[in-house]
């Protein structure tokens, strides 16, 4: 049983990020056609601004979702679940929906997509934070921090209580004026705050004082 163990600790790095980048191709393949059979998006007009707006979005997105499977991947190591090989169906449902939803008509339901993937990527981070720190060889990095409580996920509800507000706003009146804009920037810009403070914890966790204090 422990040889099981240490072979699928060892190996599921490997299985996952290759299954994720699977999907993440597919992903920026559909987005690309997306982008290719849109006309709209290739004329000077409002339309033209707020939907590449929002193609920006999304992709960044995309770019994200790599960023937190791949880093986690990367620094940790525990023991998987089931429910590891299959979380990332369902982000590849997620984001085919992100895309789908591109373009005018769509705009709740693409806020409604991105605030459920939000809330999808918040869980299963968490979800592998959990499992990695039960096991003594993440031990370095998750000494630096308490674990985690049900008050320090109150931002994060908030936010995705905030976007599904916006998508049934736009569900309603149909969007496309400055709010929309507004509301896509903000979309952009809490995406790109992931990923500096992705980046921070990757900082953190390969910096030289906790090498040292490994060796």
């Amino acid at each position: 049983m422990k040889a099981i163990r240490e072979r699928t600790r060892e190996h599921m790095p490997t299985v996952l990020l290759t299954l994720l980048s699977i999907i993440q191709a597919l992903s920026l393949e559909f987005l690309w056609s997306h982008v290719k059979e849109s006309a709209y998006l290739f004329t000077w007009s409002w339309d033209a601004c707020l939907y590449w707006t929002q193609i920006g979005a999304t992709f960044l997105g995309i770019v994200q979702i790599w960023i937190v499977y791949s880093s986690n991947a990367l620094r940790f190591r525990w023991v998987p679940r089931t429910s590891d090989s299959i979380f990332p169906f369902f982000v590849g449902l997620f984001e085919f929906g992100l895309i789908e939803s591109l373009g005018p008509g769509n705009l709740g339901w693409w806020f409604g997509c991105f605030g459920l993937l939000y809330a999808l990527m918040t869980w299963i981070d968490h979800s592998i934070m959990r499992h990695a720190r039960r096991d003594g060889s993440n031990n370095d990095f998750f000494s630096q921090f308490k674990p985690a409580t049900l008050r320090d996920f109150y931002p994060a509800i908030t936010i995705f209580l905030v976007i599904e507000f916006v998508a049934a706003a736009l569900l309603i009146d149909g969007g496309g004026g400055p709010f929309t804009l507004l509301a896509l920037i903000a979309s952009a810009l809490l995406v790109l705050w992931f990923m500096r403070t992705s980046s921070m914890y990757w900082n953190r966790s390969v910096s030289d004082k906790l090498t040292e204090k490994s060796d």
